[in-house]
């Protein structure tokens, strides 16, 4: 089974990708039934994948204390599910009061964001689409300064920064970069309301497919 395959959605005719090599991406917001498998995605990661994403070869109490410590009613979540309804992606865009990150912006509030990707599901732009959910976000909800933290050697997040156009600072083998988002508009407003509820149906219906597999599988074993 290919990459490719397992992204393939009921919905790419209202969501063209770049190409048969590129299938559309949908980002769904996560919330708390969402934990466990947050959980196993972050634990799935190997060993280098772990140290990029959380900046240390964190062990998984580490991690399983992170995924429990998210608060869900402060920060976003954003999560990409394949066909076979595994979550493969996952960013979390956390916010903070603005001295917190000693901002220039005059807005109450900046955030950060971080992402992973499962090895199965890269080179499919899933980290860049995160971001620029996250992004979209940011701007319909009063916030322009929108910072990542990393690995300097961590050449996917380097390169969403790159690709998002934003300022990087690099000191002893990290990373700063932050980006100013313009304001909102009617259109992102519209585009963060639409791709929300495509993620959903699409969640909906992988969710569903699921369940149905497993009942024909007990009537089968039955």
């Amino acid at each position: 089974m290919t990459k490719l395959n397992l992204f393939r959605n009921p919905f790419k005719r209202w969501f063209p990708g770049d190409g048969e090599s590129r299938p559309t991406v949908l980002v769904k917001e996560l919330a708390e039934r969402d934990r466990r498998r947050m959980l196993r995605h972050f634990l799935a990661l190997e060993r280098p994948d772990r140290l990029l994403r959380f900046g240390s070869h964190a062990p998984d109490q580490q991690v399983t204390n992170y995924v429990y410590g998210i608060d869900f009613a402060r920060d976003m979540v954003f999560g990409v599910y394949n066909r076979l309804f595994k979550l493969v992606a996952v960013g979390h865009l956390a916010f903070a009061p603005r001295e917190a990150k000693n901002s220039l912006t005059e807005k109450e509030r900046v955030a950060e964001f971080g992402v992973s990707v499962s090895k199965s599901a890269r080179g499919l732009g899933i980290g860049s689409k995160l971001f620029e959910r996250a992004a979209i976000h940011c701007r319909n909800n009063d916030v322009d300064t929108l910072y990542m933290h990393c690995l300097s050697s961590n050449q996917t997040m380097m390169h969403i920064a790159k690709k998002a156009g934003m300022q990087i600072q690099r000191d002893h083998g990290e990373a700063d970069a932050y980006l100013t988002l313009p304001a909102p508009s009617p259109v992102t407003m519209l585009q963060e309301a639409v791709e929300e509820q495509f993620a959903t149906l699409d969640y909906a219906l992988k969710a569903n497919t699921r369940a149905a597999a497993k009942w024909l599988d007990k009537i089968k074993n039955d």
